[in-house]
């Protein structure tokens, strides 16, 4: 454990302490001519771009994100350390994660144990520290960051998991980087904190998923359909089920992350990343039905206005259509998504679902309202 001191002898000690995701697998997207690949690799491989080693603090990277995102800086050489509460394990074995390279990774991952909202205990530790980039993937409020630039004035880049909720809502669609945003969304937060990156005057670099899925997924995404096709049961979808989204695999999501490291083309920009190919309700009903290998589920269509599902959440999607451009990523990035949906819902489902490893209970409750209206009906 390489443990160092507070400069501040009347603040609490800190200590980085050692705790991979090895070669992502899956198999080959299918892409557009324009697009051909000159070299074919495993699906999910890792794709570590060169760079000079950089002391890197992730905020957050125990869950989802964090988890690929941090053995992919690792395995490009950085030194990375995560900025946590300590109450998950800062290293864990993935499924399909080989002995080896787990060991790898736990032996080269860093932790400070702390909470982001304790201003003072941030700027001290930070700056006594002096790491060259931020990635701030669990921020949700400016006031959450200033302590970080002001910690880091030597920063080199600050990249932030912003979200497509910030687009104001619109018949023209897809959402792209510069259009309208909404300054009353559930997601303000991080509109305002990107506003706060470009007032202070840092590098900064900003990323906008739209709904990101895929293996340790906490977020009911595809989960929710999967509880049901497992269960045998029909899936209720609101309204007519054309309503059109957009889902990004997280490996991808990590990969774009990877790509703004140290780019120019990159500095003081918003990137939107997600899947390149947008799915209406049905179809994604239908996508995961088969990743998992199940039968076409029956697919019950309902007026959400008819119920009261009080707090419940009775679909995991905004009841609309919600896509946006990724062209913006792919030209000045170079950046390209590997999975195309059913493929990445099947790596979902083979590494999460097919072992059995839900995240939450299944809640039925809202269906059975749906159902239950639908036999009487009949």
């Amino acid at each position: 454990m390489a443990k160092m001191m507070m400069l501040q002898q009347h603040q609490p000690s800190f200590s980085l302490l050692t705790s991979s995701l090895s070669d992502f697998n899956g198999a080959k997207l299918h892409l557009q001519v324009q697009y051909k690949r000159k070299v074919h690799q495993p699906k999910g491989a890792l794709h570590v771009s060169a760079s000079s080693e950089k002391k890197i603090l992730i905020m957050g990277g125990t869950r989802f994100i964090g988890v690929f995102l941090s053995r992919l800086l690792v395995k490009g050489g950085h030194q990375v350390t995560l900025f946590t509460r300590g109450k998950s394990p800062i290293a864990k074995q993935l499924p399909g994660e080989s002995d080896q390279d787990f060991a790898d990774f736990s032996s080269k991952i860093l932790h400070l144990k702390g909470d982001r909202k304790d201003y003072d205990f941030v700027k001290s530790s930070l700056s006594a520290e002096g790491f060259d980039v931020v990635y701030d993937i669990n921020g949700r409020e400016a006031e959450e960051v200033e302590p970080i630039i002001d910690a880091l004035p030597k920063l080199e880049q600050y990249i932030y998991c912003s979200s497509a909720g910030v687009y104001l809502k619109s018949d023209i669609l897809p959402h792209c980087e510069e259009d309208a945003v909404d300054p009353k969304s559930r997601h303000k937060g991080k509109l305002e904190t990107e506003s706060l990156l470009q007032s202070k005057g840092v590098n900064w670099t900003s990323i906008r998923p739209v709904y990101i899925y895929g293996p340790l997924n906490y977020n009911p995404v595809e989960e929710w359909f999967f509880h049901r096709l497992k269960a045998g049961r029909p899936i209720p979808v609101p309204n007519s089920g054309i309503q059109i989204s957009q889902l990004g695999h997280v490996k991808d999501l990590g990969t774009a992350f990877l790509n703004v490291l140290g780019n120019e083309k990159a500095s003081r920009e918003i990137f939107n990343i997600s899947g390149e190919k947008y799915v209406t309700f049905d179809g994604l009903a239908k996508a995961c039905a088969k990743a998992g290998g199940f039968p076409e589920p029956e697919i019950v269509h309902y007026n959400p206005k008819e119920f009261d599902f009080g707090k419940k959440k009775a679909f995991p999607f905004r009841d609309q259509h919600f896509f946006a451009s990724v062209e913006k990523a792919k030209h000045v990035l170079g950046w390209k998504p590997e999975f195309d949906l059913v493929e990445g819902l099947t790596d979902s489902y083979n590494l999460d679902f097919g072992r059995g490893t839900f995240r939450k209970e299944a809640d039925f409750t809202t269906d059975d309202m749906v159902l239950s209206k639908k036999l009487v009906l009949q």
